[in-house]
């Protein structure tokens, strides 16, 4: 529990102060701490396979870098793209201020919600090509030698030889959704133009640790692994705002007060770190093999769902299932493989 100790800490005082919002605001003290603890656990299942494929990238960094990210990057994942985000996009989506937008979603969260919700074609569009290419990246991977389901996949990384066919595919399902999508030529737009800026982004980030690697080739190689750690951190990070985007819009269906979403949705993020970092220390992805495959393959049918969630209503509950129930097929089959031979390290 050494791992959990400071999520339960956070989980402790976020409730506390969700029991004095909902006193003062009226809303009341049972009802504000038990939609905080929906959030919470909302939070926790639809981003679990968020933890294990945080924890592939985290187990390579340095345990300084570790510390980083549950610190740190808490503190960016709660207050930044649980609360700021929202609130750039809508001032970006109204012309107003900053502050306006603040005001308007303590005072007016009816408002606040119909202009953030007003923007979710763009938002969807933006996280869910980053999150394809996220799992175009693992299904292209030539390097890879470990495959849960044997020659197709090992067929599909035998693509990554042509360097990209992850992007190639992104982009053309950008395409279609800007051409086919039954949606009025403003919003295609919007579409258009959030996924080239998620294509973008990934290609950014994915190739940082790339050009710190070349830039710092024949210096110490503590630098190089700390500007390694950097770009990894800056990685994840993009990762879980990626993750975040849909469960922000959804906490909405659950209550229109930000504060209690805010402090929720910080319990669920906290966990999901506290989870990631202890599937790192006791070494979960080289024990049970497959767990990482299950956890891309549920980015992938994320990405599929935020993309179709542009034009349909998907409940959250759905998809929070489909990432648990690929988690747990993965996990059997890791299982079964340890029974029958001895684990071999995988190769990324």
């Amino acid at each position: 529990m050494k791992d959990f100790r400071l999520s339960f800490l956070v989980t402790f005082a976020c409730l506390a102060l969700a029991g004095y919002w909902g006193m003062r605001g009226g809303m009341g003290v049972f009802a504000a701490l038990t939609l905080t603890a929906a959030l919470g656990v909302m939070e926790v299942s639809l981003s679990f396979d968020n933890a294990v494929v945080n924890a592939a990238v985290l187990k390579d960094m340095s345990a300084r870098w570790q510390r980083i990210f549950l610190t740190l990057g808490i503190l960016i994942a709660v207050f930044g793209m649980r609360l700021f985000f929202p609130i750039v996009i809508v001032a970006a989506a109204t012309g107003l201020g900053m502050w306006e937008v603040s005001g308007m979603a303590l005072a007016q969260p009816e408002e606040y919600a119909r202009h953030l919700a007003a923007s979710h074609a763009g938002i969807a569009a933006f996280g869910g090509m980053f999150l394809l290419l996220v799992f175009f990246a693992f299904l292209f991977d030539a390097e890879r030698r470990v495959f849960w389901l044997g020659r197709v996949e090992a067929r599909l990384a035998r693509l990554g030889k042509l360097k990209t066919p992850g992007v190639t595919l992104a982009l053309l399902a950008l395409l279609g959704l800007y051409l086919w999508l039954p949606l009025p030529p403003s919003t295609r737009v919007s579409v258009l133009s959030a996924g080239l800026g998620g294509v973008a982004l990934f290609l950014l980030v994915s190739s940082l640790d790339t050009f710190f690697a070349s830039e710092m080739a024949g210096k110490k190689a503590v630098d190089t692994a700390k500007r390694s750690g950097a770009a990894g951190f800056l990685y994840l990070e993009t990762l879980d705002a990626s993750f975040s985007f849909d469960g922000v819009i959804g906490a909405f269906a659950v209550t229109r007060d930000v504060v209690i979403i805010m402090l929720g949705l910080g319990i669920g993020a906290m966990f999901v770190r506290s989870l990631t970092v202890h599937l790192v220390r006791k070494g979960t992805l080289d024990e049970y093999i497959f767990l990482e495959h299950g956890a891309h393959y549920a980015i992938g049918a994320l990405a599929i769902i935020m993309l179709a969630g542009i034009v349909l209503h998907i409940p959250e509950i759905f998809t929070g299932l489909v990432g648990v129930a690929l988690i747990a097929l993965a996990l059997i089959s890791s299982i079964r493989h340890k029974r029958q031979k001895p684990i071999c390290p995988q190769n990324h």
